[in-house]
């Protein structure tokens, strides 16, 4: 097939998706075209860490064997306050799909992605189909926005094709946005090879001493990922064991996350060390991970922390349930339970080799990219036999 994908560049869990996808989806010998304002952070980053990507003026810049990039190129205008991005997105979208013979557009984020997908599918005239994926706020937040909403259910009941990344996101979709739409669930997955635990002891001294528990939290630092919940339960837990806490990210609630830890008396044993894109290089010597959101349609650091061998304690919301298992793989409390997120993670540290099993063990068997991309390959196929 050739397939085009629609994304965000950045290192929020819709691009990390998007791209692992398009690289798996080449690995099968299908063609994909990756569409967005930048290079894709996971790409770029991850898998292409000496490329020079050539001027990509005049098109595109070949990228990973047969993954192709195109850049949307935005134009300022006086007249128009901000960049046209989605209309702009169109523009390049309907050139790769005329240049390439594209079958089908893959569209991460219902907007403004399928929107811009849904028109270029009907200025080629039909020629492609088009698959929408939910990934979370662009239905649980931004989707629900009275100048969004009605647009965002015409993006999704107009889709060929709908998947999510979680029953508990499909669910949402249809019964608070009220579309009417058939949603496949497709699972976000981990690349356990490159996420999986490391026993190099000298190499875990780097981060926190043989006697210290090495506990991580990683967001973009918003307030409904509730990082100052995190310094809370870490205070919790030291009063019992040793521990030092990585905090991975960046975003508006950094700074008051530190002075909380300031406060606590505790900023010694709180490291932030801001947007790291190789997390699997912390995640992989982590004992315990903490993600207290108070909206996660998915988890996907949760699941890449589990493949590491690393405990979760997170909250009970959204999509967490479906991958930690309470009590197994980890504990999911109410959202805002600190109490009782840190007993949890005092309980975790009394059974860690048997819950770190366990949590490995559910990350290769459920989630692992040989379970979760023949269902993609299956909506694709079935979208274009409509």
């Amino acid at each position: 097939m050739n397939i085009a994908v629609l994304c965000h560049p950045s290192a929020g869990g819709s691009g990390v998706v998007a791209t692992e996808l398009a690289l798996a989806l080449v690995n099968q010998g299908h063609r994909v075209h990756m569409i967005a304002t930048q290079v894709p952070f996971r790409l770029n980053a991850m898998r292409l860490p000496d490329l020079e990507l050539p001027s990509l003026e005049n098109g595109f810049a070949p990228l990973d064997g047969e993954v192709m990039f195109h850049e949307i190129q935005n134009a300022n205008y006086p007249l128009f306050d901000q960049p046209l991005t989605s209309l702009a997105a169109v523009n390049t979208l309907v050139s790769v799909i005329e240049e390439h013979n594209i079958d089908l557009v893959h569209a991460h984020y219902a907007i403004p992605h399928a929107t811009s997908a849904l028109l270029a599918r009907d200025m080629v005239g039909g020629k492609v189909k088009v698959v929408t994926t939910l990934h979370g706020t662009d239905v649980t937040l931004v989707g629900l926005e009275p100048s969004f909403m009605r647009t965002t259910r015409y993006a999704i009941e107009a889709s060929d094709a709908v998947t999510a990344v979680s029953h508990y996101l499909a669910d949402h979709t249809n019964t608070v946005m009220g579309a009417q739409k058939h949603i496949d669930v497709a699972y976000n997955w981990v690349d356990t090879e490159r996420f999986q635990p490391i026993t190099d002891a000298s190499y875990r001294k780097r981060f926190a001493r043989d006697d210290e528990v090495l506990i991580v939290h990683a967001s973009n630092f918003r307030e409904v990922k509730r990082p100052k919940d995190v310094i809370k339960v870490f205070a919790n837990i030291l009063k019992h064991q040793k521990a030092r806490l990585l905090m991975i990210g960046d975003g508006p609630e950094r700074l008051p996350t530190l002075e909380l830890a300031k406060e606590l008396g505790i900023a010694k044993k709180v490291h932030f060390i801001g947007t790291f894109p190789n997390v699997e290089m912390i995640f992989g010597v982590a004992d315990l991970m903490l993600l207290p959101s108070s909206k996660e349609s998915f988890g996907l650091v949760a699941l890449e922390a589990m493949a590491c061998g690393a405990v979760v304690i997170s909250s009970n919301a959204g999509g967490l349930p479906e991958v930690v298992e309470h009590g197994v793989t980890g504990f999911a409390l109410p959202v805002g339970d600190v109490e009782g997120m840190s007993q949890a993670a005092i309980t975790a540290l009394e059974n860690l080799p048997t819950m770190r099993k366990a949590a490995r063990e559910r990350a290769v068997r459920e989630f692992h990219p040989d379970v979760i991309l023949p269902k993609y390959i299956e909506v694709y196929e079935r979208t274009l036999q409509k």
